[in-house]
Formats: C-alpha cells, sequence, structure tokens
C-alpha cells in the first residue's frame, strides 16, 4: 500500500507527428474520453490537459496538436502549440507511428530531444501492425547521435493504444520516471481541465468528420456560442464555419441528414459526459479563410484573450 509520503506526480507531455496516435493513447491512459480520435490529420486542435490519478500518484497528460506541414494561422499555431508543450514538463513521451517508415517529423522530434534535459519516452505506437518498423527508428536515433556527436538516454515503450492493455506498462514507466511529490497536482475526482465549450466543440467536429471524411477535412472550425442551462437540461448552440459556399451543402448534408447524425450521436455522448441532458442546435455558416481569422480562432479557443 502507498503510503502518503510515497506519490509520485509528473506532468507529461505527448508529441509526435500527427495521425501518429496520441490521443488515442491519453484516452486509454486516462480511462476516459479526454481527446477526439480521428483518421482524419490534425484532429486534436488544441493542448489537452488529462489527468491519471491512481494510489501511487498522478500524471497529468498533455495531448498536443499532431506537426505537420503549416498552412495558414492556424496550422502554424498548432505547429507553435505542440512546440511549447514540450517545454517545461517534467516528462517527454513522444509517439511515433512504428507502423509506418520514420518519417521527417520523427527526425524531426528526435533532434529536437537531444537538447532537452527531462526524461524522455520514445513510444513506439501500433505494434500489432505488421510490418512494424521498430529496428529502422532505433537507428535512426543512433544515426542522429552519431551526427551530432551527442549521446541521450531515453526510454523505449512498444505498445498499441487500440489494445486495452496497451497503455499498461506505458503508464509504470511514467510513474518511473515521475518525481516524488507531496500532495497530487489536481483534485482526485478530475480527469481534464479542459474547457467545457471546447470540449463539446471537439466532440461535436469529431462526428463530422466521421461523416464527412476527407470531403471538408482541414477546413471546418466549430464555436460553440451559447450554453443554455435549464432544468430539464442545456441546450447548446454552435457555429459550424467553412471556408466556401460549396462545403456548406456538404456539411448540412441531403435534407440536413449529416446534421441530423452529428445530434443523434453527440447529444447521447455529450449528455453522458456532462451528466445533463444535451440538445444541439447546430448553424452552418460561410467565412471566407476562418483559418486567418485571429478573432474566431480565439472565439474557439486556439489563441489566448
Amino acid at each position: 500500500m502507498t503510503g502518503p509520503g510515497d506519490k509520485r506526480c509528473a506532468v507529461v507531455g505527448i508529441v509526435g507527428r500527427t495521425n501518429s496516435g496520441k490521443s488515442t493513447l491519453l484516452n486509454r491512459m486516462v480511462g476516459e474520453k479526454i481527446s477526439i480520435v480521428s483518421p482524419v490529420e490534425q484532429t486534436t486542435r488544441n493542448t489537452i490537459r488529462g489527468v491519471l490519478t491512481e494510489d501511487r500518484g498522478q500524471l497529468v497528460f498533455l495531448d498536443t496538436p499532431g506537426l505537420h506541414k503549416s498552412e495558414g494561422s492556424l496550422g502554424t499555431l498548432m505547429n507553435r502549440m505542440a512546440r511549447h508543450a514540450s517545454a517545461g514538463v517534467d516528462v517527454l513521451m513522444v509517439v511515433f507511428d512504428a507502423g509506418t517508415r520514420p518519417q521527417l517529423e520523427d527526425d524531426g522530434w528526435m533532434r529536437r530531444v537531444l537538447t532537452m534535459e527531462q526524461p524522455v519516452v520514445f513510444v513506439l505506437n501500433k505494434s500489432d501492425m505488421k510490418p512494424f518498423y521498430e529496428q529502422e527508428f532505433k537507428a535512426l536515433w543512433q544515426t542522429i547521435q552519431t551526427e551530432k556527436q551527442m549521446q541521450r538516454e531515453v526510454t523505449w515503450v512498444a505498445t498499441s493504444a487500440i489494445h486495452p492493455a496497451g497503455a499498461v506498462n506505458l503508464v509504470d514507466t511514467l510513474f518511473a520516471l515521475a518525481q516524488p511529490c507531496a500532495d497530487y497536482l489536481f483534485p482526485e475526482d478530475i480527469v481534464t481541465d479542459y474547457p467545457r465549450k471546447l470540449a463539446i466543440a471537439d466532440v461535436i467536429r469529431e462526428k463530422l468528420l466521421a461523416k464527412l471524411h476527407q470531403e471538408v477535412p482541414h477546413e471546418l472550425g466549430v464555436r460553440i456560442d451559447a450554453i443554455d442551462e435549464s432544468r430539464k437540461g442545456w441546450t447548446v448552440t454552435a457555429t459550424l464555419f467553412v471556408n466556401r459556399p460549396s462545403q456548406k451543402g456538404i456539411v448540412i448534408g441531403a435534407n440536413a441528414t449529416n446534421l441530423r447524425y452529428v445530434r443523434q450521436c453527440a447529444e447521447p455522448e455529450l449528455s453522458d459526459i456532462f451528466g445533463v441532458k444535451v440538445q444541439l442546435d447546430l448553424w452552418v455558416k460561410v467565412e471566407k479563410d476562418w483559418m486567418k481569422n485571429p478573432q474566431l480562432l480565439q472565439q474557439m479557443g486556439y489563441m489566448g484573450s
């Protein structure tokens, strides 16, 4: 039994290239859905804090947008958020999609890690895939160290985020790297301090991405305009932004089928998350180049006030 003085705590930054499985791993480790998951790149657009509390201590996770070739203000902002989250954390967890060969972004993270002081865990995700490129990633790491004439100790963990036991060894590794602490960083019953409006917007966007696939991939934004709370539940008004008039019809769907799909999928999930009945009132608006509009980006939570 862990005693009061035996707790270990750490703030863990989760970084890596886009679509490497960072959000799926976070949800698996925390045990609840904190970050949305989608096969569409750039699904995560905000830094999301998830909290895992056990008898042995507490891990606070920062899930970041995946690094990618930036286009416009939003893309540049997402890359900056990912890099910023890697600084000042207690442990850095770099997630690699080892179901594919190392990419340019993987090389970049390895080079960045060389100059960091905090403990680093290299997570080779998708170990259930065949082929699994574990040796190629380890060879790349050795090549970079030789090239830079620097040696840096890292911890390697191979796992698969899609399997229930996939995060067990990873969590054990992170607790082993955490430092002793006098008390938890967050109250024990908190699993996230992610703002309510942003969490609702993320769920709505996830359902749209699942329905639309690649039709409106990165040109869709969701802003929560109001949450009307009553005894019967919440009515959430949201505006869905697209860049072009042609995209508006795609998002709405024939006879509003896509919007109905989003409501049918998102309302029960949000009701379960918040413990109240949630109804969605969805509106679609054409706003050319909304991803370059600082005011809209701020309203959607991508920029500070």
